[in-house]
Protein backbone atom coordinates (compact mmCIF):
# COMPACT_ATOMS: atom_id res chain seq x y z
CA UNK A 1 0.00 0.00 0.00
CA UNK A 2 1.21 3.44 -0.81
CA UNK A 3 1.12 6.39 1.52
CA UNK A 4 -1.57 8.04 -0.59
CA UNK A 5 -3.84 5.02 -0.31
CA UNK A 6 -3.38 4.89 3.46
CA UNK A 7 -4.21 8.60 3.77
CA UNK A 8 -7.32 8.14 1.64
CA UNK A 9 -8.44 5.21 3.81
CA UNK A 10 -7.91 7.26 6.99
CA UNK A 11 -9.90 10.15 5.50
CA UNK A 12 -12.61 7.69 4.42
CA UNK A 13 -12.99 6.35 7.95
CA UNK A 14 -12.97 9.89 9.34
CA UNK A 15 -15.80 10.85 6.98
CA UNK A 16 -17.82 7.79 7.95
CA UNK A 17 -17.44 8.49 11.66
CA UNK A 18 -18.08 12.23 11.36
CA UNK A 19 -21.42 11.65 9.60
CA UNK A 20 -22.61 9.95 12.78
CA UNK A 21 -21.97 13.03 14.92
CA UNK A 22 -23.06 15.84 12.59
CA UNK A 23 -26.36 17.41 13.67
CA UNK A 24 -26.98 19.54 10.56
CA UNK A 25 -28.39 17.38 7.76
CA UNK A 26 -26.99 19.52 4.94
CA UNK A 27 -23.49 19.21 6.37
CA UNK A 28 -23.96 15.45 6.71
CA UNK A 29 -24.90 15.24 3.02
CA UNK A 30 -21.77 17.21 2.08
CA UNK A 31 -19.58 14.86 4.13
CA UNK A 32 -21.33 11.90 2.50
CA UNK A 33 -20.55 13.40 -0.89
CA UNK A 34 -16.87 13.65 0.01
CA UNK A 35 -17.00 10.04 1.24
CA UNK A 36 -18.29 8.96 -2.18
CA UNK A 37 -15.61 10.99 -3.95
CA UNK A 38 -12.89 9.31 -1.90
CA UNK A 39 -14.40 5.90 -2.65
CA UNK A 40 -14.30 6.71 -6.37
CA UNK A 41 -10.61 7.61 -6.11
CA UNK A 42 -9.90 4.41 -4.17
CA UNK A 43 -11.69 2.30 -6.79
CA UNK A 44 -9.60 4.00 -9.44
CA UNK A 45 -6.41 3.27 -7.52
CA UNK A 46 -7.47 -0.39 -7.36
CA UNK A 47 -7.62 -0.31 -11.18
CA UNK A 48 -11.37 -0.67 -11.34
CA UNK A 49 -12.49 2.28 -13.46
CA UNK A 50 -16.02 0.96 -13.99
CA UNK A 51 -16.73 1.00 -10.25
CA UNK A 52 -15.01 4.37 -9.89
CA UNK A 53 -17.24 5.94 -12.53
CA UNK A 54 -20.35 4.39 -11.00
CA UNK A 55 -19.42 5.59 -7.51
CA UNK A 56 -18.70 9.08 -8.80
CA UNK A 57 -21.93 9.30 -10.79
CA UNK A 58 -24.30 7.67 -8.34
CA UNK A 59 -22.65 8.35 -4.99
CA UNK A 60 -21.42 11.89 -5.56
CA UNK A 61 -23.88 13.06 -8.14
CA UNK A 62 -27.34 11.57 -8.10
CA UNK A 63 -27.58 10.55 -4.45
CA UNK A 64 -26.34 13.91 -3.21
CA UNK A 65 -28.78 15.72 -5.48
CA UNK A 66 -31.66 13.58 -4.24
CA UNK A 67 -30.69 14.19 -0.61
CA UNK A 68 -30.54 17.96 -1.14
CA UNK A 69 -33.87 18.03 -2.99
CA UNK A 70 -35.48 15.93 -0.26
CA UNK A 71 -34.21 18.24 2.47
CA UNK A 72 -35.50 21.22 0.51
CA UNK A 73 -38.90 19.56 0.15
CA UNK A 74 -39.07 18.67 3.85
CA UNK A 75 -38.22 22.24 4.84
CA UNK A 76 -40.82 23.52 2.38
CA UNK A 77 -43.42 21.28 3.98
CA UNK A 78 -42.51 22.56 7.45
CA UNK A 79 -42.87 26.16 6.26
CA UNK A 80 -46.30 25.37 4.77
CA UNK A 81 -47.43 23.83 8.06
CA UNK A 82 -46.13 26.88 9.93
CA UNK A 83 -48.04 29.22 7.61
CA UNK A 84 -51.20 27.13 7.95
CA UNK A 85 -50.92 27.15 11.76
CA UNK A 86 -50.47 30.93 11.79
CA UNK A 87 -53.63 31.42 9.70
CA UNK A 88 -55.77 29.17 11.90
CA UNK A 89 -54.88 30.97 15.14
Amino acid sequence: MTTTTILLLVFLVACAISVLFIKNLVNAVIVYMSYSAIMAVLWLSLESPDLAITEAAVGCGITTLLFILTLKKVNALKEEEKDRDEHTI
